[in-house]
């Protein structure tokens, strides 16, 4: 295809008006959907946004051509629909976007968490969409943001190199040459099941979260997230579970990285041990912790990344004792059962497939 010109954002959170800024401030044609329209109010009067990073980064305003709430006149011209909200709402998404989807468009979860292209493609088909259309997501959110304000955004950081899969895998290079003009950094992520096993959110996010509880309720978030909240005992808890994630990666013949792998990749940040090698990150310096336990954290990395994990564990015999007590947690801490709300093999309709048929779905496209 033609190198694209014309993006659609999907989503107004501070991902999503840090990547519609940089897109517009890139020469792209950018259009900025929400479906909360109150949410874009300030950004559609104003025909843009700024934005600010550090001091070799992008900034300066970045002008749009359309901020919307209406789905139809947000996809009429894009090319590449770049999704920005939490995972919890990429099955709401897909069933919004199916009527008005036209085919060579291409769809990327930014991230997909675990399993967020299979999620979003199978609601598409239940969907009745027609259209041949690409979708595909990114491991991990490229850039570490926020939000100063209604029409302002901020970037901290740029990953250095983010892996991307389309579903099938054999589309993977038809997204990354279209995306290439914008965002070089993407690589080659093999195919979704590498990407989505590969979800260090899932092991950072929920974990952390629910064992800095009290911390966080008493102070509302105020300390260093990853640099207070992680001690030797916390960072011995995500080893736990990262080796899990690495075992449920190895069942499914996926070689996952560990976390210390993931971290000279992203950040090219190394150490002893976990602990020390967060530590060394500059770029998690200053992350605050979480303001309320009523947060993503564990409201989206619960359901739509530890339980396709431990899902797949339970399917193909792999025993996740530490992922789930920390569902089972933060199920209890929000009252809410998330195996039941989360992506599960069955809700996936991944249940009745051996290892060798959901590779070749992954990778060709052939289902049985």
């Amino acid at each position: 295809m033609t190198t694209p010109e014309y993006y659609t954002v999907i989503g107004a959170g501070h991902g999503g008006k840090a990547m519609t800024a940089h897109l517009a401030l890139m020469g792209f044609k950018v259009t900025l959907y929400n479906r909360t329209f109150e949410r874009i109010q300030v950004i559609q009067k104003r025909g843009g946004l700024d934005l600010e990073s550090g001091e070799h980064g992008p900034r300066g305003f970045g002008k749009l051509e359309a901020t919307t709430s209406d789905m139809s006149e947000a996809l009429s011209k894009a090319q590449v629909i770049m999704v920005v909200t939490p995972s919890s709402a990429h099955a709401d998404i897909a069933r919004a976007t199916a009527p008005h989807l036209k085919d060579g468009q291409i769809i990327v979860l930014h991230p997909g968490r675990t399993c967020g292209a299979l999620e979003f493609a199978k609601v598409l088909n239940d969907a009745g969409c027609m259209a041949d259309v690409t979708v595909s997501e990114a491991e991990t959110f490229i850039y570490a943001s926020r939000s100063d304000g209604p029409a302002q955004a901020r970037i901290f950081r740029i990953k250095e190199a983010v892996p991307l899969a389309a579903l099938p895998a054999t589309r993977t290079q038809l997204v990354l040459d279209a995306i290439n003009p914008a965002y070089p950094q993407f690589i080659d992520g093999v195919n979704v099941l590498n990407t989505g096993l590969n979800n260090m959110g899932a092991i950072f996010h929920p974990a952390l979260t629910l064992l800095n509880a009290g911390w966080i309720e008493r102070t509302n978030g105020d300390f260093q997230f990853y640099i207070d909240g992680v001690t030797p005992s916390t960072a011995r808890i995500l080893e736990v579970l990262d080796r899990e994630r690495v075992t449920v990666a190895s069942a499914l013949g996926v070689r996952a990285r560990t976390a210390m792998e993931w971290l000279k990749l992203a950040y090219d940040t190394t150490g002893n041990d976990l602990n020390d090698a967060i530590h060394n990150q500059p770029g998690y310096y200053g992350i605050k912790a979480p303001s309320t336990l009523n947060h993503r954290y564990i409201f989206e990395d619960v359901p739509m990344s530890l339980v396709p994990l431990a899902s797949l564990a339970m399917r193909y015999g792999v025993s996740v004792r530490g992922m789930e007590s920390i569902i089972r947690l933060g199920s209890i801490l929000h009252q809410t059962d998330y195996w039941r709300r989360g992506r599960t093999v069955e809700r996936l309709g991944l249940s009745d497939l051996s290892v060798s048929e959901l590779t070749a779905y992954v990778n060709e496209g052939i289902k049985p």
